[in-house]
């Protein structure tokens, strides 16, 4: 399903417990030029339909359902550069971005 790095899962375990929060949620929404954007949020468990990762130390990623097969074999990463830090998704169903990147477009 998801591939998430270990930076990553330390990065979203990190986030989730300065929030006091058990879960993170991962999915796609419609908008931004290209058509699809990805969203990030914390939820307070996961629906039925949704799919949900082990991030260790008792926290959670948790799928949107419906964004799955947007998202079927992407891997998550938290890049830290120069600039600043942020979790970065490669997503092989993309066809296309928009040029700031925060956009995209998939084949299905």
């Amino acid at each position: 399903m998801l591939d998430i790095t270990e930076p990553a899962k330390e990065y979203l375990r990190g986030i989730a417990t300065d929030n006091s929060r058990d879960y993170v949620a991962f999915g796609v929404k419609g908008g931004g030029c290209s058509g699809l954007s990805y969203i990030w949020d914390f939820s307070d468990g996961p629906l039925k339909e949704d799919e949900v990762m082990d991030l260790g130390e008792g926290k959670s990623l948790i799928i949107d359902g419906m964004s799955i097969m947007y998202t079927l074999g992407s891997k998550v990463d938290y890049i830290k550069e120069l600039g600043g830090t942020y979790l970065k998704v490669e997503n092989p169903l993309v066809s296309s971005q928009c040029g700031c990147g925060e956009s995209f477009n998939v084949n299905i």
